[in-house]
């Protein structure tokens, strides 16, 4: 079967959007999100009754944006293409508040089978779209952008700064919701198992996607200025 060609920049159109859905219905499933996506949820249940303008997709990007800031300081440099990253996460917060308006809100579903639907799909979602994002050339989400820099800086191995990464924002998520919600809001037994499912699952898509699709550019201008 001939391959689909030039699909970078609709692997990055896919990766957001997809990312968003599954952050999505992993939080109307309410049995805790990702290590990733935790956190500014976890801001956003403590915030959003004093600041009715702080949705879960606006957490989202200043999330990203402090991290941003962390890894700046962590790698001591700086470079004007973080700040596209930045606006992947702004994009990224957008289609989140996007999807919670079509799905009627953040809160979980009454149903315990429509929440397990909602989960098994939110998790399956996400690990095809990191699966895309991780091969298009276009500016990617602060999350990995983190993992990749601090890797190249220091001379480490990208695996076990990305294992290092997920255990450090699994134990981040725990102590924020006992914290600032005062239980484990926003973490639970989902949370600990797409800690350890998410990489088996990216690499099994990354595979089918491989079968069925190349990353060549369709616009190899603008994706040479944005990745530059």
């Amino acid at each position: 079967m001939k391959k689909i060609s030039r699909m970078n920049e609709a692997a990055w159109v896919i990766g957001i959007v997809g990312c968003a859905l599954g952050v999505c219905l992993c939080t109307k499933a309410d049995f805790g999100l990702s290590m990733i996506a935790a956190p500014p949820y976890i801001f956003h249940l403590a915030l959003r009754d004093r600041l009715p303008w702080y949705t879960q997709g606006t957490s989202e990007y200043l999330w990203q944006g402090v991290l941003l800031l962390v890894m700046c300081v962590a790698t001591g440099r700086f470079r004007w293409k973080y700040l596209l990253s930045f606006g992947t996460a702004v994009i990224s917060g957008l289609c989140i508040d996007f999807w919670l308006l079509l799905l009627g809100g953040n809160g979980p579903y009454e149903s315990l089978w429509l929440r397990i639907a909602a989960f098994v799909f939110g998790a399956g979602f996400t690990s095809l779209a990191i699966a895309f994002v991780f091969r298009t050339s276009w500016p990617i989400a602060i999350y990995e952008l983190l993992v990749r820099e601090v890797a190249g800086r220091f001379g480490l191995n990208i695996n076990r700064v990305k294992l290092a990464n997920d255990v450090v924002m699994l134990l981040l998520s725990a102590v924020l919701a006992f914290a600032l919600t005062g239980g484990f809001h926003g973490f639970g037994p989902g949370t600990i198992l797409i800690t350890f499912i998410n990489a088996p699952l990216i690499a099994f898509f990354g595979r089918l996607i491989d079968r069925r699709f190349t990353f060549e550019p369709r616009f190899p201008k603008l994706t040479k200025m944005l990745s530059e």
